[in-house]
């Protein structure tokens, strides 16, 4: 029987969301890696138990996180019901539906009936009555915005989701979804993107200016690049890295092109009395109008290396213009 940290709630800040009653701990845990139907359940059981007892309350899930698609919601939905039942009020669970899900026309994107059948289907994966946000996970071309914005309702309104996001959505879109959804009376607070200081796209697509004037929460993922900022390849690539065998990661390609960088930056972190990964993630939280960043970790260590972040999240011009120097010539906008 699993019994959470009796002091648990002692550090972890915690950030609200825009002007909604909604708050996330500073650091929340992703399962896009590692809870796959080929890792060890033991694992997953140290990586949730170890996140909550820090004071992570916030589990992110999709639809097709796995391998296979499914899996991570399904592996979790068996944790949850062994050990996490007891703090289900406690917890904010997300699920998320947009990329590729199921053969055929109506397994992806953003129609009513792929987003609808889709939150079924994870609700019944994760064996719960309803997720605590609810994504439309990216934008879809063709599909009218009132249809997909009004699945979200639809979801919120038949139980099944207490509030909605958007992910990977830019600023535009952002301005007329919130529009939609205010009009149908649903909770919209948060957009999820990509963000870190290789990838600071969101600063000029509009999605974080516009997030903010609308009150809207902002959570980043991919805040380390997938590893890159951290000490994982700053002597190279290990034989048994992942790089080298899981098409979803960085290629070798990529390790090269930013090592350069990748060591400046450290050099950086080091004299801040921190690990890159630690400054990464500091620097994505270092203005205020990111309440959560997203991590994935495959051990422990790495969980509390990253809560190690929020000591130092203040940053001096100098620091910052060193940042920026260091990674010329690679920042993605």
């Amino acid at each position: 029987m699993y019994m959470a940290a009796a002091n648990r709630y002692n550090s972890m800040p915690y950030n609200r969301l825009g002007n909604s009653g909604l708050k996330l701990p500073a650091i929340s845990l992703g399962l896009w890696h590692n809870f796959g139907h080929q890792d060890p359940q033991e694992n997953m059981i140290a990586l949730l138990t170890s996140a909550f007892d820090a004071g992570i309350t916030h589990f992110d899930l999709a639809n097709n996180y796995g391998p296979a698609p499914g899996a991570a919601e399904t592996n979790f939905g068996l944790l949850f019901n062994r050990l996490f039942k007891p703090y289900r009020d406690e917890l904010i669970i997300s699920t998320k539906a947009g990329f590729d899900m199921w053969e055929g026309p109506y397994g992806n994107f953003g129609s009513r009936k792929y987003l609808l059948a889709s939150l079924d289907q994870s609700l019944k994966r994760m064996g719960l009555e309803y997720v605590d946000i609810f994504y439309s996970h990216r934008m879809d071309p063709e599909t009218c915005l009132e249809e997909t914005m009004g699945a979200l309702a639809s979801a919120v309104h038949q139980g099944k989701a207490l509030y909605v996001g958007l992910s990977n959505y830019d600023g535009e879109t952002l301005e007329r979804a919130t529009a939609i959804l205010k009009e149908m009376h649903t909770p919209f607070v948060i957009n999820q993107n990509r963000y870190s200081i290789f990838d600071r796209t969101i600063e000029h697509n509009g999605l974080k200016a516009t997030a903010k004037s609308l009150k809207k929460g902002i959570i980043a993922f991919s805040p380390l690049a997938q590893g890159l900022l951290s000490d994982r390849y700053l002597n190279g690539i290990s034989a048994d890295s992942r790089v080298k065998h899981d098409g979803r990661f960085l290629r070798e390609s990529d390790v090269a092109k930013y090592h350069d960088a990748v060591v400046k930056l450290n050099d950086i972190a080091q004299a801040r009395g921190q690990s890159l990964a630690q400054m990464a993630l500091a620097w994505v939280l270092k203005d205020g109008e990111v309440a959560s960043v997203l991590i994935g970790a495959s051990k422990v260590s790495q969980i509390a290396d990253n809560i190690g972040a929020l000591s130092n999240t203040s940053f001096s011009a100098e620091e910052l213009t060193a940042i920026d120097a260091a990674c010329a010539g690679l920042i993605q906008h």
